[in-house]
């Protein structure tokens, strides 16, 4: 399916997802936002569906918040707040409870809130060739998209307010070793390998790997004894798949399993 901004396709089990603005570095305006929030949403009673890939066209990922839809109007200062409740919340919040996997693959610049889109997903390759960067203060806002919240706990506080208060670009390798990242790739294998690690998830139980995503994310906002309680529960339901029956059958038979997602 492609529509004005974005290109979803999905074969194998995966369904990849393409930002379409290559000749304004895939910034989100207000309907690009619309379109990734439905597909997103598209995707969750989706059983074909597996797993997801997202990258971008062209020579960036996504350069965050398109500027010409944010300028003051007339004099008229536009509400950043509304821009935020309605663009980029959705989308993370759409990324984060999704119970599948989400593989991002960065081919380029990632910039502002396309930075924290990619830090929001599961698993990110990146080219060796991209870079990240957390532009806010250069225009003098905050970072949105889930910055506040997810940078700081892939990289400690202190580097955290270091990259958004002096906006430092930072090379995939430096992604890679601080942590932002999983693994770089170079340019033009950058697709293929992270295409593989989507078909590959896509092959396994996916309902104990949507709670293991529910599980991490409960873990940010609670305590030791309440996350041990909260396991608890997860492995509960785990254990009542019809994955787990196959992958305990498969283990004594010393077979692959055949996951089937349910």
């Amino acid at each position: 399916m492609a529509t004005d901004s974005i290109i979803l396709s999905t074969a194998d089990g995966v369904a990849t997802i393409t930002l379409n603005r290559p000749d304004v570095l895939n910034s989100f305006n207000s309907g690009m936002a619309r379109e990734l929030q439905a597909a997103l949403t598209g995707l969750v009673g989706d059983d074909s569906v597996r797993a997801v890939l997202l990258t971008g066209a062209g020579r960036a990922f996504c350069a965050g918040q398109d500027l010409a839809e944010a300028m003051p109007k007339e004099g008229v200062l536009p509400d950043l707040g509304d821009f935020v409740r309605t663009t980029w919340n959705p989308i993370i919040l759409a990324i984060r409870t999704l119970e599948k996997p989400v593989v991002c693959a960065v081919n380029g610049t990632a910039a502002g809130a396309g930075a924290n889109l990619a830090f929001a997903c599961d698993i990110v390759f990146a080219a060796s060739d991209a870079n990240f960067i957390q532009s806010f203060a250069k225009i003098g806002v905050i970072p949105d998209s889930g910055g506040t919240f997810i940078l700081p706990r892939l990289v400690g506080l202190q580097r955290a307010t270091a990259l958004t208060m002096l906006c430092e670009k930072v090379s995939a390798e430096q992604a890679l070793a601080w942590g932002l990242i999983y693994k770089v790739c170079e340019p033009a294998a950058l697709m293929e390998t992270a295409r593989a690690t989507a078909k590959h998830l896509a092959t396994q139980p996916t309902r104990a790997l949507g709670l293991i995503k529910r599980g991490f994310n409960r873990s940010l906002g609670v305590d030791l004894e309440a996350q041990l309680a909260y396991e608890e529960e997860l492995q509960r339901e785990a254990g009542q798949s019809a994955d787990y029956a196959e992958g305990v059958k498969a283990f004594l038979e010393k077979r692959k399993p055949n996951f089937t997602g349910r």
